[in-house]
């Protein structure tokens, strides 16, 4: 039996390649509205980005994240990604 091939994918902080799953999807949906998806099943155009804040705020910052998603972000929807993503990281340290 072959072994089964991992799904790998960029991280648009670090730029560092990893398994799929150790990453998180962010998405920006048909109607604009960018957002996070742990589950990696909403529809629209995304880019992945390591499970650390640090990681997201230099996506961010370097703009990596609006190019991946062709939109551009405001202060408030890049806080609130910022806050959602240390939200799920703590939630990952405590479960």
């Amino acid at each position: 039996m072959k072994p089964r091939k991992i799904p790998m994918r960029m991280c648009v902080g670090c730029r560092e390649m990893k398994e799929k799953r150790e990453l998180i999807r962010v998405v920006r949906s048909p109607e604009g509205e960018v957002s996070l998806d742990p589950t990696g099943k909403k529809s629209g155009r995304g880019a992945y980005v390591c499970r650390d804040a640090e990681c997201l705020r230099r996506a961010i910052r370097q703009r990596q994240l609006e190019r991946q998603l062709e939109v551009s972000l405001t202060e408030e929807v890049s806080a609130g990604l910022t806050k959602e993503m240390e939200r799920l990281a703590s939630e990952a340290k405590d479960g």
